[in-house]
């Protein structure tokens, strides 16, 4: 097992919260361990959709498999993940709604944002 540079931590962060499914698990692991087929009709997902996310999930390092009886139990792969998710959402909601960008870039952003945003449960 090696450590991983900033740089890699990141882009690891990154690619798990680039899909919405992902970023909805993180959010629900955040809240407390659950079996895959809680996580799968919380979230709306089928199970084999689930599957794949949390196989990514697992690769990026963010999340642990923990054998429950017959059942595997998922969980945030380090408890100061919660603490991270939280502040990275509160600064993401702080920027989101003081943000008066209006560049060609953010603007193309927001209309593509606008016809894939989907509901996250918490």
């Amino acid at each position: 097992m090696r450590i991983l540079s900033p740089v890699e931590v990141m882009s690891r962060f990154g690619k798990a919260l680039a899909d919405p499914t992902r970023a909805a698990v993180l959010l629900q692991l955040q809240q407390g361990p659950a079996v895959p087929s809680e996580l799968a009709d919380r979230i709306g997902v089928s199970r084999q959709t689930l599957s794949n996310h949390l196989a990514c999930l697992r690769d990026c390092g963010l999340v642990v498999g923990v054998p429950a009886g017959r059942n595997v139990r998922y969980e945030l792969s380090d408890p100061k993940l919660t603490h991270a998710l939280e502040d990275l959402l509160g600064t993401i909601l702080t920027v989101e709604s003081v943000c008066q960008c209006r560049t060609p870039e953010c603007a193309a952003a927001d209309r593509t944002d606008d016809a894939t945003t989907q509901e996250i449960p918490a």
